[in-house]
């Protein structure tokens, strides 16, 4: 009879619960969600604001308007309109279109963007859409009722929020697992870039393992990556979801900045995407050209784990024998590694990602 196990931390800065073989499940904190719940239908029209950084991309938002070839899951009426079309945002929240493309710097990702006052999922909508969109294209919300996190968990984010999801196509399967990670660290690399700028003490985002932002020990992000393969590509899908300026239900970074500065800045969704992507495309580039191993020193010194120790309780049958793991990284692979004290390595994977 197969041994089942089941897994806690000791000592760990966050403290969750495990189950199952070599199987991690960051369980008994309590999920928390982006956000206040939004009160409106799942169902209501979006309105689909399209635009390029170079007069390629806006030729594509033309073409994708013209031949209204964008579309959602559930068939629900789509408006395109184009930027231009608009100008200047209709309310002050709004997402600032121009402000995000001066700061971008990038020569692909984030150049052709997708903004929405009110959308059900930019997950939706690059995945959907993915083949009819620049890869590296960028969908960004103002509002997001039908978010998706883990294990099929949706997240309602209202105004205050920075919720976006862009396309990236690989063609090494055995790294897609990896990207989670290096869109995570892009995303706090980049938090870190705007104190410097602005000269403001860092905001300490951290990773807890695979796929959540932490901020003094509250959850204030997520990513999630999901991935179809088509003509020899996986075309991935990168949601992100960060609290920016909502305090509810945790915390937020200008919340935890007014406590460290007297600094007039607040941090801002447009400074913070275009610092990301002008972030990650570094770090993409480094990934897909040396590997992972270039960033994971970067990484170690971002995440919770280093050092945390973990008993694994191995049943068979009636009888369940306890051991204690401690987390050394990731594996090649990218599920942790843990070394027992008999030496004896293992391969946590967390629950939902096998």
């Amino acid at each position: 009879m197969p041994l089942t196990t089941c897994l806690r931390f000791v000592s760990p800065l966050i403290s969750p619960s495990f189950h199952s073989l070599r199987r991690v499940v960051f369980a008994n904190i309590k999920a928390s969600r982006l956000s206040l719940p939004a009160a409106m239908d799942g169902n209501s029209s979006g309105t689909l604001v399209l635009c390029g950084k170079s007069l390629a991309e806006n030729e594509v938002a033309k073409s994708l308007k013209a031949n209204n070839i964008l579309k959602l899951p559930d068939n629900s009426e789509v408006s395109i309109i184009l930027q231009s079309e608009i100008g200047k945002p209709v309310e002050e929240e709004s997402f600032n279109v121009e402000l995000y493309m001066n700061s971008l710097s990038t020569n692909q990702f984030g150049q052709f963007l997708i903004w929405s006052p009110q959308l059900s999922s930019t997950h939706d909508v690059v995945s959907h859409n993915f083949c009819e969109l620049p890869v590296g294209s960028v969908c960004v919300a103002d509002v997001q009722f039908k978010g998706r996190g883990r294990s099929k968990n949706a997240w309602e984010s209202p105004k205050g929020c920075l919720m976006f999801s862009f396309t990236i196509q690989m063609e090494d399967g055995r790294i897609v697992p990896l990207l989670q990670y290096v869109v995570s660290l892009a995303l706090t690399e980049a938090i870190k870039d705007i104190c410097d700028r602005h000269g403001l003490p860092y905001i300490d985002v951290k990773i807890k393992w695979p796929n959540d932002l932490y901020l003094n020990g509250l959850k204030v992000g997520g990513i999630l990556c999901t991935s179809t393969y088509k003509l020899k590509k996986f075309n991935v899908s990168a949601g992100i979801g960060l609290n920016v300026s909502n305090e509810e239900p945790t915390t937020c970074l200008n919340e935890v900045l007014r406590k460290l500065s007297d600094s007039a800045y607040q941090y801002r969704r447009e400074d913070i995407l275009s610092a990301f992507f002008n972030k990650f495309e570094t770090f993409y580039d480094l990934f897909i050209k040396q590997g992972f191993q270039t960033l994971e020193e970067l990484y170690y010194k971002t995440w919770l784990h280093s050092g945390q120790r973990v008993i694994v309780q191995d049943k068979n049958e009636d009888q369940v024998v306890e051991s204690v793991v401690t987390i050394q990284g990731l594996t090649s692979s990218g599920y942790l590694l843990a070394i027992g004290d008999d030496n004896q390595m293992c391969e946590l994977h967390p629950d939902g990602n096998r």
